[in-house]
């Protein structure tokens, strides 16, 4: 399956100045689910960071998360990494646990950014 076929969304859309970012999983650039709590979370981070990017914004301009998870107890590490990236802009975020996420993810944060009008 094409990469267009099977992620046929915007993995990031720009509005004027409100980016929409797709939900980024825990996974590799070859889509395998990475292992470990914090390594997961900081790979789905790391994903909504990249395509954040590529409408050109970063973390700072993100306004509200959510977080999907596998295991609801994914919450301590979740607050872990709010509070080591988002403390000083503190977004709101939602936090949702689901039966499965795509290629097999425990992790899946979307997110909305506001670029500031420089």
């Amino acid at each position: 399956m094409s990469e267009l076929n099977d992620h046929p969304y915007a993995p990031a859309k720009r509005v004027a100045n409100h980016i929409f970012v797709s939900g980024a999983l825990s996974v590799d650039r070859d889509y395998q689910p990475v292992q470990g709590r914090n390594e997961a979370m900081a790979a789905a981070l790391e994903r909504m960071r990249e395509r954040l990017a590529t409408a050109g914004g970063k973390l700072e301009d993100v306004v509200k998360l959510t977080y999907f998870v596998t295991d609801v107890t994914l919450r301590e590490e979740a607050n872990e990494q709010f509070r080591e990236h988002f403390m000083a802009s503190r977004p709101a975020r939602s936090f949702v646990e689901a039966s499965a996420l795509p290629y097999g993810a425990s992790v899946e944060i979307d997110a909305i950014a506001i670029l500031s009008e420089e």
